[in-house]
């Protein structure tokens, strides 16, 4: 069956297998560096692609409206490195840092980081400013409390995604009913299926795992040279405080993210320079290479030393690579048989729902940003659901689950990007320690094999269907 011009759906499936072939080769094998295996697995695809017959006219045009599309997510990690080094320049990261020495203890500190990070997500409507304040903040406090920065970053994500998936302020929470042809209200209700349990079992864990790390007591002498060596470092004062709340508000206020960062830039610029005493390129080199000033302490000099532009350009480079993959599988058809098998495999409702399900977390492994999956999945499958009774809740639930949460467990997608190179911890630092991430694919799984949950269609659309 013809695809797109030469293509076949047999050729189509051998581009997917070898793009497929080459990322879990490098991945898992060579463990060469993601950005090459992308780049390498998109340059297979495009000269298989180009040897049936598309032209590279066409795969370059998709190359650019990927690039497109994700161009604001790599603004906004360009504009995180720059927040991240001007507020620990103006003391506004060490002094979050310190207080949270001075408060928080060993044994519940991942419950309250989890906690934490959800209202924050929650009130504000987005994981990434949360994880690029609080949750940069909580992971300095827990180095200098001895809990793991895996740990810590699990719990910050698990609280972060929560906020992200409940808020109505959240854009995933209003991209996912919108294309699926449902209220947003009616989406949040019917995603407290899946999402509550997880979290709820994730804080049990983390409460679990939280007394290994001591008793309490952080009264130790690397607690104190970590808190003393803060104190002679940075001139604190309470109003260093001011820049995260501004940008929390303004988010809060719906705010775009950008601008809300970049009022945050500016404040830790001029916080620098009056409490830090910093000269103005002193600040701007931070906006660029991040805090570069030694303490010689390196546990303090390990939470500090960070941000910067030039931090994030790794960053980049793996969302512009992500682009280069995704694109000639668009080209050649790729994704478009993909839909048709799915067309010929969903013949009843659980059919349905596990193709749902399947369908969306390949695409989210061949496209890497759940803005452009939701798109494509969310139009593709509303039809399937008119016709086979089912509510579309059932479908913009599938969207979040395996999208929202399943896209930090996967290194090239924006998120995980995002998420390694905010908190400075590597993929392999977090995979294991986010349950949220795993439990919503698991009690999503479990509805649609069970029946439990799975909303029908009112009796109107039943009998048009």
């Amino acid at each position: 069956m013809e695809t797109k011009g030469k293509m076949t759906s047999g050729r189509a499936m051998i581009i997917l297998a070898a793009s497929a072939a080459c990322i879990l080769l490098g991945a898992l094998v060579i463990k060469s560096p993601t950005v090459v295996n992308l780049i390498v697995a998109g340059l297979v695809a495009s000269f298989l692609a180009m040897l049936w017959g598309v032209k590279w006219d066409t795969i370059q045009e998709d190359i650019l409206d990927f690039a497109r599309r994700m161009f604001p997510a790599i603004l906004i990690l360009i504009f995180v490195g720059m927040l991240v080094g001007a507020w620990i320049q103006a003391g506004t990261v060490p002094i979050m840092i310190y207080y949270g020495l001075k408060i928080l203890s060993p044994k519940l500190f991942l419950v309250i980081a989890a906690i934490i990070c959800s209202l924050m997500s929650v009130m504000t409507g987005t994981s990434w400013g949360t994880v690029a304040t609080v949750g940069v903040a909580l992971m300095g406090v827990a180095q200098g409390l001895g809990v793991p920065a895996s740990w810590t970053a699990g719990a910050v994500l698990v609280g972060a995604l929560f906020g992200d998936k409940m808020s109505p302020m959240s854009d995933t929470t209003v991209l996912a009913p919108a294309v699926s042809g449902v209220e947003v209200v009616d989406h949040i209700k019917y995603m407290l299926w899946t999402t509550v349990p997880s979290y709820i079992i994730s804080l049990v864990v983390f409460l679990i795992v939280g007394l290994r790390f001591g008793d309490g007591t952080v009264e130790t002498e690397e607690y104190n040279l970590i808190i003393s060596t803060l104190e002679s470092s940075f001139n604190f004062n309470p109003i260093l405080l001011v820049p995260p709340i501004v940008v929390l508000v303004m988010i809060f206020k719906k705010v775009p993210i950008l601008p809300s960062f970049a009022v945050g830039i500016a404040l830790g610029v001029v916080f620098a320079m009056i409490f830090q005493g910093s000269s103005l390129l002193d600040v701007l080199t931070a906006l660029n290479k991040g805090y570069t000033q030694t303490t010689d302490v390196a546990i303090v000099d390990s939470m500090i030393k960070r941000g910067g532009i030039s931090s994030m350009l790794s960053s980049v480079a793996i969302v512009i690579a992500a682009a280069t993959f995704g694109a000639p599988l668009k080209s050649a058809g790729v994704i478009d048989f993909v839909v048709e098998k799915i067309v010929k495999v969903a013949t009843n409702q659980r059919n349905v729902l596990l193709c749902s399900y399947g369908f969306h977390m390949l695409l989210i492994l061949i496209i890497g940003g759940y803005y452009t999956t939701f798109s494509i999945a969310g139009p593709v499958l509303q039809p399937l659901y008119d016709k086979y009774g089912l509510d579309k809740a059932n479908l913009s639930r599938c969207l979040e689950d395996t999208g929202t949460t399943f896209s930090p467990l996967v290194p090239w997608c924006s998120n995980g990007v995002y998420f390694t190179t905010t908190l400075g911890v590597a993929y392999s630092a977090y995979a294991f320690t986010t349950p949220m991430c795993y439990l919503c694919l698991v009690f999503a799984l479990i509805y649609i094999i069970t029946g439990f949950k799975i909303k029908q269609a009112p009796v109107k659309e039943e009998t048009a269907a």
